[in-house]
């Protein structure tokens, strides 16, 4: 039976064996990546059902502590759907 291996994405494979370290502040720096990017998926969803139900930017901007301009920057093109309705 042939195993599958997966190709290592994280460039430890490139690292000479006598300049390894504790890499445990790597995987975290890894785990908060991935933390960071579920964040602002559930962020960007979050915006894009308060615009579905009819809220506005300035009441966006507001939860996000900034204008409804720079929460429209940030966010219109992940809303496109709903701001057509």
């Amino acid at each position: 039976m042939k195993m599958r291996t997966r190709k290592d994405e994280t460039g430890l494979d490139s690292v000479a064996p006598g300049n390894l370290q504790d890499v445990s502040h790597f995987r975290r720096i890894i785990d908060a990546k991935k933390d960071l990017e579920a964040a602002d998926k559930e962020l960007r969803d979050a915006v894009a059902a308060a615009r579905a139900a009819g809220d506005s930017w300035t009441v966006i901007g507001a939860a996000m502590g900034t204008t409804k301009q720079a929460a429209f920057q940030r966010f219109s093109k992940d809303t496109e759907h709903a701001d057509r309705r």
